[in-house]
């Protein structure tokens, strides 16, 4: 009788702990703007992996190395081979993949994004206007990222000659 009553109250117990867990909710928020290559694509808060289907690479952006092929076996450097020495980072296209170990898909991607091939429309981090990228250092725009004048010095037209009075003669 005691093993029952042991029994059922584990029983019991566990019930109350899977109803506990499934209640718990997970929120995760990832940003990683600064820390993204002024090369990269905008319009991305998070990017972990860009893979770029012309010369089928990865960049793994937390860690900023390339991801390549050599030899049968995947190579972590943090600058491309020489073989893709005439390759633009600037104008290539790149796809945002949000996955762990993005690279071991590769065929699966390959095959995805071979439409992206030579295409150049893609705006990047550095042509942004954007003022979220502008606290990447390498941004045409890093040292306004702490201005709130809209550019214009933080005059605001008070004052004499700004469109009021007797005009500029």
């Amino acid at each position: 009788m005691k093993k029952i009553i042991i029994c059922a109250a584990l029983a019991l117990s566990a019930t109350f702990f899977v109803k506990d867990a499934a209640a718990q909710i997970r929120f995760n928020v990832h940003v990683n703007i600064g820390s993204q290559p002024v090369w990269g694509p905008t319009g991305y808060d998070y990017a972990e992996y860009y893979y770029l289907p012309d010369i089928e690479t990865y960049y793994y952006v937390p860690t900023h190395q390339f991801i390549y092929m050599n030899g049968g076996r995947w190579v972590f450097s943090r600058s491309l081979p020489y073989r893709y020495r005439n390759y633009n980072l600037y104008s290539g296209y790149k796809v945002v993949v949000n996955e762990p170990r993005a690279y071991m898909h590769f065929n699966d991607h390959r095959a995805r994004y071979s439409s992206y091939r030579g295409n150049r429309s893609q705006q990047i981090i550095r042509n942004s206007d954007d003022r979220r990228y502008w606290q990447i250092q390498e941004h045409p725009r890093y040292n306004q990222r702490y201005r709130n004048d809209n550019g214009n010095n933080g005059n605001m037209g008070h004052g004499h000659g700004h469109g009021h009075g007797r005009g500029h003669q």
